[in-house]
């Protein structure tokens, strides 16, 4: 089904209508084939606009619906038509016309306030019903993430064994109450027994081998078949990360379904499974999906947010700051990943209800306590050594591999993706994803740092190394002057650099192997019909390289200590290079690089690990990836895959610096059709349903008349179906041949026999956005921006010359970046 991007009421395009017309975002719509035609000459549903000191206030029929008082200049009905004010599906929001209903709805209340003690009650619960949201949003997304974590840790365990004393314990809790593990051992407990054991009866040797292997890929299969199966069967929005749907949705993009109960709720069990069945995604960019899901359920309840789209957008920014809380369990850093990330529209008072919800969140999350370390912080370290200031070179050398791997990751992805959706393996997401989950287990098992969990992954190369720590890449010589308490002249609680012995050797082997694999398999798998995340992917990429060079550095600064690099702050048997730390800004610069986030990313690290002191090289790092990145493209994962999908959406970081005019870009251009307009009282109800029929657009301009184009007002196509249908069923004697009526009162005398006229100015905009047509597109892209417009009338003296939409503006401006601006489709 064809669905259109809302738009102006302009000539010379068309493009079919939408399907639904439900206020409720739970409806499901299934986008497969769905297209936005962007070679129409309107855009997304028409900003009926209001200026603040309007009176009539974006098309009046508020008065009506009890939002403001009576207007000036019309007679209110008794009663408003259904549907009048709302929007149809794959449509943008009026974003004046929702804040001045808002404003309206508020001065209404305090004025209320003043006549009883009853209203002053409810002024005050509508005063604090934002904080209860904001309150109930945090426990819920809570709660959800901390059973997906547990499940998650579970289903992961269970391709490796099962626990004996009950098959719902994972390894680590089966395993806690054993008085039989020992320290080298300690993941081995009679308790939990691998599939092999079951089956044979031994955990060793190639039959105990083929047999684990072989499990491992059955229950990697099975997980990742009901996931994307689940998907294709109840909830297609269910797939990918969700945000980049998050940004368009958040700047005013409707996609009904897309934030709904079920959404959620296949969202969250095939999450679990998505991450359970070991391929290359994490959890943490759809937790944000999955409580923006929460928020918008929960805004059902309060009437203020239900019914006012743009109130409804500052729950969602908020909740995108309680997704990445409970992610990573960085609250604050969460507030800054919404406000620098996906945010639109951010008010302060939505940066304080982001914080309170993003804290209720994290406190939810460390009251179920899903890591079972009684820490809120997804990988805590403790490094011993603080980092010298030569170290710095390393560090910006990781954020050019960082900066190099994100733009290349970008490119990559991009093209696999686009070759997804125009060749036939788009048609079979059941088997691509089989086929690459089959692909991963099968070259993941034989490596140990492949077949962990990517947070298990990151969280052993974060580890820095201790006298009692039995992991592989803690396999360092043991020096012949080492003392009891410590090694040579170091510090006691920490650990002389050391030569590197056979055991981290073939650890840093398998990590290279590990972070080929990575690179490559994390391509094809974003974007898949599963939920799918990218920052574990990319973080853990980021840590690989960042652990690598880290032992590099440390086995120069052990057997080079005399070079001038090392000389006076790494003294022979200090603890001088933290291959830990290496690690941790590793995976920010990886991470930076494919997202292109900043001061959010660093705060997130340091929340993440507890690694407060290394603030300073995680900035160089990160700062240094994005330059990198940048100078291969401005684009970060997000922004290139709205522009994959068609998304109406202007970013706002893209610079137009293009000397262009409002006339270059509005329609009708000089080979289209003439402007279809209606005028303010010389059409008849048939007149105007023909037009409408025979034309596309979602709104239409009136003028006094057609000779003199002088505007009045606009109307959206939506408000006059509805308005005229309600004439006909409740005003007697209405037929096709009844007046249309954009007036105050009728412009002619009517002759007696002549059927009653349909007055229709309660639903006329009478203060449409207009621009002349010499006004700069610069001006005229910021205007659209910063007010999120969807259309916007040129004129010339007062005279209705043309539109211009926000489709005609993201074409024009592909055009002039040298894209096919027929590719701006929503897929």
């Amino acid at each position: 089904m064809e669905q259109r991007g809302g738009g102006g009421g302009g000539g010379g395009g068309a493009s079919s209508g939408s399907s639904s017309s439900s206020d409720d975002d739970d409806e499901m719509v299934d986008l497969t084939g769905a297209t936005l035609d962007f070679s129409s000459t309107y855009d997304d549903p028409l900003l009926a606009s209001a200026t603040a000191v309007s009176p009539q206030s974006p098309g009046g029929y508020e008065a009506h619906a009890g939002a403001k008082g009576p207007s000036k200049w019309a007679e209110p009905p008794e009663d408003v038509a259904p549907g009048l004010g709302t929007y149809e599906d794959f449509n943008t929001i009026d974003w004046v016309r929702e804040k001045s209903k808002d404003r309206d709805r508020h001065r209404e209340i305090s004025n209320k306030s003043k006549e009883s003690l009853v209203s002053m009650a409810l002024s005050i619960i509508d005063a604090f019903s934002g904080w209860l949201l904001m309150l109930l949003v945090g426990l819920m997304s809570g709660a959800v993430a901390g059973g997906i974590d547990i499940a998650a840790h579970w289903l992961t365990d269970m391709k490796g064994g099962v626990c004996l004393a009950g098959f719902w314990f994972n390894h680590e809790h089966c395993c806690w109450t054993s008085n039989q593990t020992t320290f080298q051992d300690r993941h081995r407990c009679p308790q939990w027994q691998s599939w092999a054991q079951l089956i044979s009866g031994s955990s060793q040797g190639p039959l105990a081998y083929t047999l684990d292997y072989a499990m491992y890929i059955f229950w990697a299969l099975l997980f990742a078949f009901l996931a994307v199966t689940l998907v294709r069967a109840f909830a297609p929005y269910a797939c990918g990360s969700g945000i980049p749907e998050i940004k368009t949705i958040l700047s005013g993009f409707i996609i009904r379904g897309y934030l709904g109960k079920w959404t959620l709720l296949i969202k969250t069990v095939t999450l679990v499974l998505a991450v359970s069945s070991g391929l290359s995604l994490g959890k943490e960019g759809p937790l944000v999906h999955v409580a923006c899901c929460c928020a918008n359920i929960l805004c059902r309840f309060f009437t203020k947010y239900r019914k006012n789209e743009a109130k409804r957008r500052e729950v969602l920014s908020a909740a995108a700051a309680v997704g990445v809380s409970v992610a990573f369990g960085a609250p604050i850093g969460g507030v800054l990943f919404s406000l620098e990330e996906v945010s639109y529209y951010f008010p302060l008072k939505t940066l304080w209800r982001s914080f309170f919800a993003a804290l209720v969140a994290a406190f939810t999350l460390r009251s179920i306590n899903p890591f079972g370390n009684s820490r809120l912080v997804l990988f805590y370290v403790e490094f011993h050594a603080p980092w010298h200031l030569v170290e710095l070179g390393p560090f910006v050398l990781l954020g050019i591999f960082g900066g190099l791997w994100g733009a290349l990751f970008i490119k990559a992805n991009i093209a696999w993706c686009r070759r997804r959706k125009s060749t036939r393996l788009g048609r079979y997401p059941v088997l691509e994803v089989l086929s690459v989950a089959a692909l991963t287990a099968l070259l993941a098992f034989p490596n140990g740092y492949t077949r962990m969990s990517g947070a298990e992954l990151i969280s052993e190369l974060f580890n820095d190394c201790s006298l009692l720590d039995s992991s592989q890449l803690c396999g360092y010589k043991q020096p012949a002057n080492a003392t009891q308490s410590g090694w040579g002249d170091g510090p006691a609680d920490g650990l002389a650099d050391r030569p590197a012995a056979e055991g981290l050797y073939a650890a840093l082997w398998q990590l290279a192997l590990a972070l080929l694999f990575k690179m490559v398999i994390t391509v094809v798998t974003f974007g898949m019909k599963v939920p799918s995340g990218l920052f574990i992917p990319s973080m853990a990429v980021g840590a690989i390289a960042g652990r690598l060079l880290g032992v590099a550095m440390e086995q120069l600064a052990y057997y080079k200590h005399d070079w001038p690099l090392f000389r006076g702050w790494c003294s022979p048997g200090a603890d001088c290079i933290t291959p830990g730390l290496y690690a941790m800004v590793g995976a920010a610069a990886c991470l930076g690089g494919v997202t292109r986030m900043t001061v959010s990313l660093v705060v997130i690290m340091f929340e993440l690990t507890g690694g407060l002191e290394y603030i300073v090289p995680l900035m160089a790092a990160t700062m240094t990836s994005k330059w990198v990145a940048d100078a291969f493209g401005r684009e970060g994962i997000y922004e290139a895959h709205i522009r994959l999908n068609g998304y109406p959406f202007l970013e706002a970081k893209e610079e137009f610096e293009h000397g262009s005019l409002a006339q270059d870009v509005m329609r009708p251009r000089r080979s289209d059709p003439a402007l279809a307009v209606l005028t303010q009282d010389g059409m008849s109800v048939g007149e105007v349903e023909a037009l409408v029929e025979g034309t596309h657009f979602s709104g239409f301009p009136v003028v006094v008349s057609r000779q003199s184009q002088r505007l009045v007002g606009f109307v959206l196509r939506r408000d006059l179906l509805i308005s005229i249908d309600n004439a006909r069923q409740r005003q007697e004697g209405v037929v096709s041949a009844s007046q249309v009526l954009f007036t105050r009162h009728a412009g002619a005398a009517r002759a007696p026999e002549a059927p009653p006229p349909v007055r229709l100015r309660n639903i006329l905009d009478l203060s449409p956005f207009t621009v002349t047509d010499h006004t700069p597109m610069d001006i005229t892209v910021d205007i659209f921006r910063k007010l999120g417009l969807r259309q916007c009338l040129v004129t010339h003296n007062g005279r209705l010359l043309g539109i211009i939409t926000k489709k005609d503006l993201l074409k024009h401006m592909a055009r002039i970046a040298d894209r096919d601006s027929d590719s701006v489709l929503f897929n």
